[in-house]
């Protein structure tokens, strides 16, 4: 367990904040006015910490656990740890919370487990043990242009990424790492071989397609920039972010963005007008580029760590596929993650799932569920998800935890637990890993959804972090 360790205390992925979990409250328990407050949240950066912790790295072997002399922490004295911070007004009436030993998955301590409630964006969670489950996370999307119906028409046919850059392909990140410029070039090059003059570039975006949006989600918040729409193809540069709406038709941005490199390499290009998500491209197509997206693992880490809903969505939809399922289905989305974790042999009671996000309202699950799924990654039983479980946000490093444990009642465990956060108004929740005093990893969750609108926000984010870091320095055997 002494990898498992050191894997879930391995910082990586990317350092900016949740979309949906820096929404601020509205007011400090002094009264104090803070950020203005937002339906869902905003993206913003991560500020310039000095002397931050440093994770350990992930080994290349194990060795035996630190904590295999030493009995788990007991139940009585979490409660006793534990207890008057589950209570805090901040948290408001409605918590439930489930606490695992990593290692055996047996619940240590427990208030309410099974009770139904909003999970917001730890949801998400649940979501990326079904993207494991059926993705290789070691493999790439290509997105591709091909030859069309007629000698002078060419197709650009989506293959799941929407981080594609318009500059050269960059293979050091996640964004861009696939490059419009770099398909353009290959694009070019084969057409000049063909002795083709100016072309006509139509998409087909069939791949995995489904809804623009999940119809439970907020028109406001698409439009306030808090989320876009769900495709198979997108730029970098056209996601939504900082109050930017993201165009509702994302493809026609690349199309556009590689019709005008395909016209300065010499091959003037006219865009055909997209209906729908476009039809197949021919049978038996010939290849006149492609260029190829970070790995799914990437993908994944980047949709944790950024809370992207449309991310999500989009990987959940690639999983069905891969499944041989179809995502055309309104609520099929979540249908398929309840039933890959019934499938899984995770309890499913209390799960009411509309999207895969986190995004809608009216959505429950249980800390039980959570913690369930979560064990399953660090008891050792599944490997794949692990690695998802490891690029959960890092306490006081990135993500959506970048800008929390840094007060004194806190700050002693930055760089230990991993998490992923879920805000939405009236809601906070954190389901993840640490490791305590005395070296075991522990599994939580917490999820308070009828929190206080005279605290907000960063009332109920105090109080959870108090409760993982009181968690993560218990030496409660």
């Amino acid at each position: 367990m002494a990898g498992v360790t050191l894997i879930l205390l391995g910082a990586t992925g990317y350092a900016t904040a949740d979309v949906l979990d820096v929404a601020p409250g509205i007011l400090t328990r002094d009264g104090a006015t803070v950020a203005p407050p937002t339906p869902t949240g905003s993206a913003t950066a991560s500020p310039a910490w000095a002397a931050l912790p440093s994770p350990a790295p992930s080994p290349t072997s194990a060795s035996p656990s630190p904590s295999a002399t030493v009995p788990p922490p007991s139940g009585a004295a979490l409660a006793k740890a534990l207890g008057a911070i589950v209570k805090d007004p901040w948290l408001g009436p409605s918590v439930g919370v489930s606490v695992r030993d990593g290692e055996t998955g047996e619940e240590l301590y427990a208030v309410s487990p099974s009770a139904a409630r909003a999970p917001a964006s730890t949801l998400k969670v649940l979501s990326a043990f079904a993207v494991t489950s059926h993705l290789d996370l070691d493999a790439r999307m290509t997105t591709k242009v091909v030859t069309g119906a007629t000698p002078s028409e060419v197709v650009l046919v989506a293959g799941g990424d929407t981080l594609l850059g318009t500059g050269a392909s960059d293979p050091t990140t996640v964004e861009g790492h696939a490059g419009v410029a770099t398909l353009a070039d290959e694009v070019a090059r084969s057409l000049d071989e063909r002795g083709a003059g100016a072309v006509t570039l139509r998409v087909d975006a069939t791949y995995a397609a489904g809804p623009r949006y999940p119809a439970t989600w907020k028109k406001e918040d698409i439009a306030a920039g808090f989320t876009q729409s769900v495709s198979m193809l997108d730029l970098v540069s056209q996601r939504a972010g900082g109050g930017r709406a993201a165009p509702p038709v994302p493809e026609a941005g690349v199309a556009a963005a590689l019709a005008k490199a395909l016209t300065a390499r010499g091959h003037a290009t006219t865009v055909a007008p997209l209906s729908g998500h476009g039809t197949p491209a021919p049978a038996g197509a010939t290849e006149l580029g492609a260029v190829e997206s970070a790995t799914y693992a990437e993908h994944l880490g980047f949709a944790l760590q950024h809370s992207d809903n449309a991310l999500t969505e989009n990987l959940v939809r690639q999983a069905m596929v891969a499944a041989g399922a179809s995502p055309a289905a309104p609520l099929g989305p979540p249908q398929f993650v309840v039933k890959t974790l019934a499938d899984a042999g995770v309890p499913t009671t209390g799960l009411r799932l509309l999207d895969t996000s986190g995004l809608s309202p009216g959505q429950t699950a249980t800390a039980t569920v959570m913690a369930d799924v979560l064990a399953l990654a660090t008891s050792g039983k599944d490997d794949d998800f692990l690695r998802a479980v490891a690029s959960l946000p890092v306490a006081g490093l990135n993500g959506s935890l970048s800008d929390r444990y840094r007060g004194k009642e806190t700050k002693a465990v930055a760089g230990i637990p991993r998490a992923k956060t879920g805000t939405l108004k009236g809601i906070s929740s954190l389901a993840g890993t640490t490791v305590d005093a005395d070296g075991h990893v522990l599994v939580f969750a917490v999820l308070a959804d009828r929190v206080p609108a005279s605290s907000g926000t960063l009332g109920a984010r105090a109080a959870l972090d108090r409760f993982v870091t009181a968690l993560t320095l218990c030496g409660c055997h």
